[in-house]
């Protein structure tokens, strides 16, 4: 996959990429790491730095490396790669190696621990700076609660963007 590292000021994203083509996000260091595919998260600027969030369940095995290490990735991948995200989503890393069944090339990454994957057309490295735990007590929606029949709520992360690389479609000056 043909990437190039993009200034943050150039970084062309469209959140409904998370919705409908999903994220790959990995935590731990290149030893030791695990990766779960995610589909709900949020982009955007808080505290004078830009941010991604993402949200795991304390269940999720990818959990214990969120809460050990400061840094994660989020990779996106072509339509191509579906079926290994799927796999990544579903299976656990407490059950075997689901990296390598999924076909995915993990790849050390310039600014973090957290290592990206060698066929994203995007990866985005993060180093936390905050998390909260989901209190249901503030739905403001009742329906939200339909999402935790095990009352597993999620854990939100928000990880500062320290670095990025992708293709001509997540920047605007190459993408003119």
């Amino acid at each position: 996959m043909k990437r190039q590292d993009i200034p943050l000021a150039d970084f062309r994203f469209d959140p409904a990429y998370i919705r409908d083509s999903w994220l790959l996000l990995c935590s731990g260091d290149t030893r030791s790491y695990n990766a779960m595919t995610i589909s709900w998260g949020s982009y955007g600027q808080i505290w004078n730095k830009m941010f991604f969030q993402v949200v795991v369940r304390p269940t999720r095995f990818t959990f214990n490396f969120m809460e050990k290490y400061d840094t994660f990735t989020l990779c996106g991948f072509e339509s191509r790669f579906k079926n290994s995200l799927a796999l990544l989503g579903s299976k656990s890393g407490r059950d075997g190696n689901k990296i390598a069944e999924s076909g995915l090339t993990p790849l050390a990454s310039p600014h973090i621990a957290a290592p990206g994957f060698d066929e994203a057309e995007l990866i985005i490295e993060c180093r936390k700076m905050y998390w909260q735990d989901i209190d249901n007590s503030h739905f403001l929606d009742p329906s939200i609660e339909k999402n935790y029949p095990q009352r597993d709520y999620h854990r939100a992360y928000f990880g500062e963007i320290v670095g990025i690389s992708g293709t001509e479609k997540f920047s605007v000056s190459m993408h003119r």
